[in-house]
């Protein structure tokens, strides 16, 4: 009787990794919106990106990723 009264483990560490990356993700993306429109307001000109500023950006997101991938492989 006593085995069944014993706490299962919730296997929803799924859910909780990818709602967890949500909100990260979502932080950071209002966090570079927000400097960005600062950038914007000290120049006193409308916010825009260069197309050289873009791929900077894209390289640094994708270098982020894979660090975040490798985490816990051990390499």
């Amino acid at each position: 009787m006593e085995e069944d009264k014993a706490i299962q483990p919730v296997d929803n560490w799924k859910a909780k990794v990818l709602v967890l990356g949500g909100v990260v993700g979502a932080l950071t993306g209002l966090g570079a919106a927000y400097l960005l429109v600062q950038r914007a307001e000290k120049h006193g000109t409308p916010p825009n990106l260069s197309a050289g500023e873009g791929v900077k950006l894209g390289l640094l997101v994708f270098g982020l990723l894979r660090q975040v991938m490798s985490l816990g492989n051990g390499d």
